[in-house]
C-alpha cells in the first residue's frame, strides 16, 4: 500500500528546505538542476526558473567537472555520502564572500556534502553546501 502523503507535512519541509543557511542542490543524472534552494539564489544571483533544467557545468564553468563526476558516480554506485572540505577544496563553485566586516576572504569557502537520494539505481543527487568562510579566515596558517 503506497505511504499517504501529507500535504502540510510537505509544505513544511519546502519552507525548511528555503529557509536553511545552507544550499541545496538536486540534480539528475545527466547534472541537470532539478532543485535550487533561496541559499544557492541569493549567492549565485541565479533564480530557480534560470538554473532549473541547465546542465550544473554550463550555469558554472569554472567547476573541476572531473572532480566532480567522480565524487558523484562514487555516490551512485555505493549508495552512501561524500563529502569535500575547505580545507581539501576551497570550493565548489566560486561565490563572493560575505563577511560584510572583516571582508578578508575574496570568496566563500565551502564544505560539500554529496547524498544519495532514493532509488535504485540511484537517479538523483543532492549537495548540500556550507559556507565555511568564517572558519576559513580564522583558521591558523601553516607555513
Amino acid at each position: 500500500m503506497p505511504a499517504q502523503i501529507d500535504i502540510k507535512e510537505v509544505h513544511w519541509l519546502l519552507d525548511i528546505v528555503q529557509c536553511i543557511d545552507v544550499g541545496v542542490v538536486v540534480l539528475d543524472r545527466q547534472y541537470r538542476v532539478e532543485v535550487w534552494n533561496a541559499f544557492m539564489e541569493n549567492h549565485s544571483g541565479l533564480g530557480p526558473d534560470q538554473v532549473q533544467g541547465h546542465s550544473l557545468f554550463e550555469l558554472f564553468p569554472d567547476i573541476d567537472r572531473p572532480w566532480l563526476e567522480r565524487k558523484v558516480e562514487s555516490v551512485v554506485q555505493l549508495g552512501t555520502r561524500a563529502f569535500s572540505l575547505w580545507q581539501q577544496r576551497p570550493y565548489m563553485m566560486r561565490f563572493k564572500s560575505y563577511q560584510p566586516i572583516t571582508g578578508q576572504a575574496d570568496f566563500m569557502y565551502q564544505n560539500v556534502t554529496l547524498l544519495p537520494l532514493a532509488g535504485q539505481p540511484v537517479e538523483h543527487v543532492c549537495l548540500v553546501i556550507y559556507d565555511m568562510t568564517a572558519a576559513a579566515v580564522a583558521a591558523p596558517t601553516t607555513q
